[in-house]
C-alpha cells in the first residue's frame, strides 16, 4: 500500500474491500450494521445489506414502515459498520441518511431475487405476529402461482447515506492496527491516522 496521502477516496477503497471479501468467499460480504437513534435518544442497530456504492453515498433498501425508516425520518444522523474478521478489516461510517428517489427503489427492487420480492409482499417486517406459519404458507403459495415479478410496493424504498466520516481499520499482528480516519472536506476528504 502507498503512503497514506496516496489514498484519499475512502468509498472507492471500501468498494475494493467488499470486492475482495467476495473473492475470498466471505459470507455476506456487503452486510453492515446500521445504527439509528430513536426519539427517546437511544441507539438502535440492525444488520442490512449494502446494495450500491455511489460517488458520494452508500445505498441500501428497506420497508418504509420499519423502525429504522421512521428513526431516519426523525433524525438522519446514522452510523454504519462493516466487519470482515477473516480479512482483519472493518469500516466505520458516519453520515446523514435520506430517502432516495422512487426510481432507484424500483430499480433495486427489480434486482432482488423473486423469493425476496415475494417475501417483501407477504411480510410486514418488524410488525407483531401471532404465528409465522401463515406467512410461510402464503409465501409458498405465491412462489408457486406467481407468473410475473410483483411491482415494487409503494411503502418500500431506498435509503442513501452520505458519509461525513469513514474510518478504515486494518488488523496488524503486533496489535498496532492501522486506523485511517477520512473526514468530509468540501468536495473531497482529509485523512489522518489514529492511534490503535
Amino acid at each position: 500500500m502507498g503512503r497514506i496521502a496516496d489514498r484519499i477516496e475512502p468509498l472507492q477503497e471500501l468498494h475494493e474491500w467488499i470486492e475482495e471479501a467476495q473473492r475470498e468467499e466471505v459470507p455476506h460480504p456487503a452486510s453492515m450494521a446500521f445504527v439509528t437513534v430513536g426519539a427517546d435518544g437511544r441507539p438502535s442497530a440492525r444488520t442490512v445489506t449494502l446494495k450500491r456504492i455511489e460517488d458520494n453515498a452508500l445505498v441500501f433498501t428497506t420497508a418504509l414502515w420499519t423502525r429504522k425508516a421512521k428513526e431516519v425520518e426523525a433524525n438522519p444522523h446514522v452510523a454504519l459498520l462493516f466487519h470482515w474478521p477473516s480479512l482483519g478489516r472493518q469500516a466505520h461510517v458516519t453520515g446523514k441518511a435520506s430517502l432516495a428517489e422512487r426510481a432507484l427503489a424500483e430499480e433495486l427492487f427489480a434486482e432482488r431475487d423473486l423469493l425476496h420480492q415475494l417475501q417483501t409482499v407477504v411480510s410486514r417486517q418488524g410488525e407483531p405476529i401471532e404465528d409465522i406459519e401463515p406467512l410461510r404458507a402464503r409465501l409458498a403459495h405465491l412462489a408457486e402461482v406467481q407468473e410475473t415479478a410483483p411491482a415494487c410496493p409503494e411503502d418500500w424504498g431506498a435509503l442513501r447515506v452520505r458519509p461525513n466520516t469513514v474510518e478504515l481499520w486494518s488488523e496488524a499482528s503486533d496489535r498496532l492496527h492501522e486506523r485511517r480516519l477520512f473526514r468530509r472536506d468540501g468536495d473531497g476528504w482529509s485523512v489522518s491516522l489514529l492511534s490503535p
